[in-house]
């Protein structure tokens, strides 16, 4: 069972507007998943689709952004978290730091706005705190790319959609 489907039997009480907006507020799938699930499961048209799941995506954002430096402070007072934070910080830099003083905010919006897996607004946010971006600037760069994100996803699931309809009559 894929894990779509298990969150669809799961939300299978709550309304499809609020399962569509949870889908896309996990980090599991994000709108990689809640839009899909929202036009071929739910039958709901492309706009709302995109609507609510970009929505959905965009609820934690600002929890993440604010919190994420609090938390982490907090947890590298154990010598466990210490050593995983200082490593973390220490590869990310090592491996992003140059496309990031190449390409600055539009990096962060382009990493979140690739539909792929370890991508998308949770990641975002990390890679947003792990550099240092100031909430002011990573907020908007996070929601455009998750904008960006849910158009080319939208238009994957309708062409997915339109190729199974034509292929095989559904």
């Amino acid at each position: 069972m894929s894990v779509e489907n298990l969150l669809v039997e799961m939300l299978g009480s709550v309304p499809h507007w609020l399962a569509v907006m949870v889908i896309g507020a996990i980090p599991i799938s994000e709108l990689r998943g809640a839009i899909p699930v929202a036009m071929g499961i739910y039958g709901m048209g492309p706009l709302e689709a995109y609507f609510l799941s970009v929505l959905g995506n965009l609820i934690p954002v600002v929890p993440l952004l604010l919190y994420l430096e609090p938390v982490s402070g907090y947890l590298r007072r154990y010598h466990i978290f210490d050593i995983f934070f200082t490593w973390l910080f220490a590869r990310t830099r090592r491996n992003h730091t140059e496309n990031f003083e190449k390409y600055g905010l539009f990096a962060l919006t382009l990493f979140v706005a690739v539909p792929l897996p370890v991508t998308g607004a949770w990641t975002g946010c990390a890679a947003a705190f792990v550099f240092g971006i100031k909430f002011k600037h990573s907020l908007p760069a996070i929601a455009a790319g998750v904008m960006i994100a849910g158009v080319i996803v939208t238009v994957l699931t309708m062409t997915g959609m339109g190729l199974a309809d034509l292929i095989f009559g559904v």
